[in-house]
């Protein structure tokens, strides 16, 4: 079977992708939303990193691991729900992980020591990975083949949307109200489990596998249809590889970053929200740029030019000694690094067939949330003072981006989803 995206016209522009999207509109927008709700809960976390140090009495780095057990909550928040979302749909366990997030982000708010903050956050860790891994399967099959690096990129960039949002919610609720108020605002995705249920169509993919399996245990009732197994081949090695590294070198990036801001440059929180808009919008323009570069050239080249330019911007984005080469290098981290993410649903779903694509992307983005975990616990570990975090930060990022791109360049040929098999036809 021929490649979807290679019977689509090749030079399509990104003007008309976009129109092509607008049939599917409730899933692009159900998943966007859902990722800008897991974003504005999690990087809350990272806003009040100092007030909640400063209440609990503790350190940063003893913070670390309350991040670390996040990770490990999200690394079985992606399997688990991959498993479930290959067993009994992508919508409903979408659904599920928006409300299991949004429960356990507002009892983030009740947490009175960090023995209790540590369970809460991997309890939400695990709906957060799991809203992920039902909500990118579900959008990558259920949008035509040439348009997926583009949802992708619209998808992931709900991140970005409530990265803002939580900047800016943190700068006028953190003086006045506390840090706890952030978390329960953590309830409003249950609006969001409402339109998925109302609105958002099942992945046809999906049915379609299942009505498949069904008509082949009708012909052959006494013979049981073999299990689909999920396979270790040589494309899952790569996606689970590639995933660990990229979420460490991300985790290094942005994870401190608001406490490299007002511990190192001494911004308070108002300050604060200036060069994190600033990234925002960077990061929002950056994914929709490198989803339509996609389009044009390929996901690998545009993956190895935003890593590149990383490596060069990192110095300036943590340690800049001038205010507008601050602001400036916010912009362009941005762009880069969150231009990567913006294909990493397209990617991970050409590295697993269909029947067992989402437990695979999850699978992937699971291991890569240890990858997180790991920067998580040991950047504040060894950069305990504000002088050796932020270039605790840098060396790290540094040396994953190096790993990272030499795993891209090592993507195996011929992976069992770069055609999507059939999902055009069931998507249409």
């Amino acid at each position: 079977m021929t490649d979807a995206s290679s019977r689509s016209a090749p030079n399509t522009s990104s003007r008309s992708s976009l129109k092509a999207l607008l049939p599917y509109w409730q899933v692009t927008f159900a998943s966007f939303l859902g990722w800008f709700l897991d974003a504005f809960d999690q990087t809350s976390l990272m806003f009040t990193l100092p007030d909640i140090a400063h209440e609990f009495g503790c350190t940063i780095g003893a913070l670390g691991m309350i991040l670390t057990a996040q990770s490990f909550g999200r690394a079985i928040g992606n399997t688990s729900w991959g498993w479930l979302a290959d067993r009994y749909g992508r919508r409903l366990a979408f659904m599920l992980g928006v409300v299991w997030f949004g429960v356990f982000s507002a009892m983030t708010g009740l947490s009175h020591g960090l023995l209790m903050l540590g369970i809460v956050q991997f309890l939400f860790g695990i709906g957060f990975g799991g809203e992920w891994t039902a909500s990118a399967a579900l959008l990558m099959e259920s949008v035509p083949a040439w348009t997926r690096p583009m949802a992708s990129a619209l998808m992931m960039s709900g991140y970005e949307v409530g990265y803002f949002a939580a900047a800016g919610a943190q700068a006028l609720i953190l003086p006045h109200y506390g840090w706890r108020m952030l978390f329960f605002i953590g309830l409003a995705p249950a609006l969001l489990a409402i339109f998925i249920r109302l609105g958002v169509k099942e992945s046809p993919v999906w049915l379609r596998n299942r009505a498949e399996r069904a008509a082949g245990q009708a012909r052959t009732p006494t013979q049981p249809l073999p299990k689909v197994r999920f396979r270790l081949d040589a494309g899952a090695i790569q996606a689970i590889a590639f995933m660990g590294f990229l979420e460490f070198q991300k985790a290094a990036i942005y994870t401190f970053y608001p406490t490299i801001l007002r511990g190192s440059h001494h911004l308070t929180p108002q300050d604060v929200f200036i060069p994190i808009t600033l990234y925002c919008i960077g990061s929002f323009s950056g994914k929709i740029l490198c989803g339509w570069l996609a389009e044009r050239f390929g996901d690998l080249k545009v993956m190895l030019g935003a890593i590149a330019i990383v490596v060069l911007t990192i110095w300036p984005f943590l340690s800049a000694p001038s205010w507008n080469m601050l602001l400036t290098a916010a912009f362009i981290m941005g762009a880069a690094a969150s231009g990567i993410f913006a294909l990493v649903p397209h990617y991970l779903a050409k590295c697993f067939p269909s029947e067992t694509r989402s437990f695979g992307m999850g699978l992937g983005y699971a291991l890569g949330s240890i990858g997180q975990g790991i920067a998580g616990w040991l950047i504040p570990g060894i950069g305990r003072t504000p002088i050796t975090l932020p270039l605790t930060a840098e060396a790290f990022v540094v040396g994953s981006s190096a790993v990272t791109a030499g795993i891209a360049l090592l993507q195996p040929k011929n992976l069992p989803g770069e055609t999507m098999e059939g999902d055009e036809e069931a998507a249409s």
